[in-house]
């Protein structure tokens, strides 16, 4: 099942999603300070373009520098990316069809804000500790 929900996300926004993430993480690649949050935006991309069967926890190790570059994120790309979400998420409840993928959408978005801090893991072992 987990499979054809992200085929059917796929096309439905995550190739589109993914490829907005992946613009972002070129763009911060361009200075160094911007490659950790450049490296933050590709892992999220990923997550957006195959979302069912993963899951973002909290990464226990995280410290005060996650909370100040989730501050430079909003700043620099994290914004945008939410937007996007919204956007996406809206038109996708427009339709009976969309819905469950327009609520995904909503639920990537404190992600797209705050993704310093946060790991993606398989849902079988959402409690994983690395």
């Amino acid at each position: 099942m987990k499979t054809i929900l992200n085929v059917v996300w796929l096309v439905l926004c995550g190739l589109w999603m993914c490829l907005a993430y992946f613009l972002a993480g070129l763009v911060l690649f361009v200075t160094v300070i911007g490659i950790p949050f450049g490296i933050a935006a590709f892992r999220i991309g990923m997550y957006a373009l195959w979302p069912f069967g993963y899951t973002a926890v909290e990464r226990r190790d995280a410290g005060a520098g996650s909370f100040v570059g989730n501050i430079l994120w909003v700043i620099l790309a994290g914004w945008w990316l939410a937007l996007g979400h919204i956007v996406t998420g809206v038109l996708l409840c427009l339709t009976v069809i969309g819905i469950p993928f327009g609520i995904a959408n909503f639920k990537l978005i404190p992600l797209s804000l705050m993704p310093l801090g946060k790991e993606i893991v398989p849902t079988d072992e959402p409690f994983a500790v690395r």
